[in-house]
């Protein structure tokens, strides 16, 4: 039958966008969708860990510069992460690799745009999807103002609430590997040097941490999150956590004395690597928050995201190459 792509590319994050990069130059017609129009905020703890910058180096030294040169401005490069007991002693560790926080706003943004930049991919905003369907003859999407479109393959890449996962690799939501978390933009913070990332773990939140992030441009990505499980059994309301903790602790009280809140308090979930969910399906390859692959210790995904994006793309080529797209064919990427 005849396909209006290739590969079918659902949600433009840094899953997707890895993705449509990893197939560049590969003579497939791909289609990069998601909901929004770009740039747009996603909530998120804003750390770009070093694997996800390693990754892109071995995909193209150039690229990962360009990101950069597109991030000046809105970043922070990272050197050292302070944490701190729930007694109150601290450990620093710095680090050697690379890796910076920027707002996802502004790195969503600038991925997409090397997306624009260096492949032919079509990228439709806007374009939110309604329905999913796939069977042994290929995967079709059908969108909010009714267009469809079919693919041979299709990649999820849409995030915690997949709707590709949804219709196509459905799994229960695990709340002992699930975190909830909230976050708020502040500025002029004091004593937080502007290449350091704070993490405070405390006594009563054990299974969880809260975060001082410097972002660039002067401001701060200051969030707490914790087991889902423990939030539901502690009947929890996050946001006033947070608003507590910065009230009182007294690690957070001297240097927020002067900061002022730019937005409201944001909540969001982190599916964690570990569980059951399928990476597959038919039709189908699940990447980044849509794949629950954020990391369970640290909680931090942009890394796995890209990692996967660029391995989805590795198997969606030689799928297509052979065209075959069976079960076992899109097995081996789990």
């Amino acid at each position: 039958m005849p396909y209006d792509y290739d590969v079918l590319i659902v949600g433009a994050g840094p899953a997707g966008t890895a993705c449509a990069l990893g197939l560049a130059g590969s003579g497939l017609r791909v289609v990069l969708l998601d909901k929004a129009q770009f740039p747009r905020d996603k909530v998120c703890g804003d750390a770009i860990p070093s694997p996800a910058l390693k990754a892109l180096t071995r995909l193209n030294p150039a690229w990962a510069a360009e990101l950069r040169e597109l991030t000046a401005g809105h970043r922070t490069d990272m050197r050292t992460s302070r944490l701190v007991s729930p007694a109150g002693t601290g450990v620093s560790v710095h680090w050697q690799a690379p890796a910076f926080n920027s707002p996802r706003l502004h790195f969503d943004d600038a991925l997409l745009t090397l997306v624009r930049r260096h492949t032919d991919t079509d990228i439709r905003e806007n374009s939110s999807v309604k329905t999913v369907t796939a069977d042994a003859d290929g995967a079709a999407v059908q969108l909010a103002d009714g267009t469809r479109l079919t693919a041979r393959l299709l990649i999820g890449c849409d995030g915690a609430h997949s709707a590709v996962a949804r219709a196509l690799a459905p799994a229960p939501l695990d709340r002992a590997r699930h975190c909830a978390a909230v976050r708020a933009y502040f500025e002029e913070v004091d004593d937080v040097p502007a290449t350091t990332s704070d993490f405070l773990f405390l006594g009563r939140y054990r299974a969880g941490y809260c975060w001082v992030f410097p972002v660039g441009a002067g401001r701060f990505n200051v969030g707490f999150g914790m087991l889902s499980s423990d939030v539901a059994r502690q009947k929890l309301d996050l946001k006033l956590v947070l608003q507590e903790l910065l009230e009182t602790h007294p690690h957070l009280v001297p240097r927020f004395t002067r900061a002022r809140q730019l937005g409201p308090i944001q909540g969001f979930g982190l599916p964690l690597g570990g569980s059951a969910r399928p990476l597959t399906g038919p039709r189908a390859l699940l990447c980044g928050d849509a794949a629950a692959l954020i990391d369970p210790l640290q909680g931090h995904g942009i890394d796995t995201a890209v990692i996967s994006g660029l391995l989805a793309a590795e198997h969606a080529a030689r799928c297509c190459a052979a065209d075959t797209f069976d079960p076992t064919d899109l097995a081996p990427y789990a």
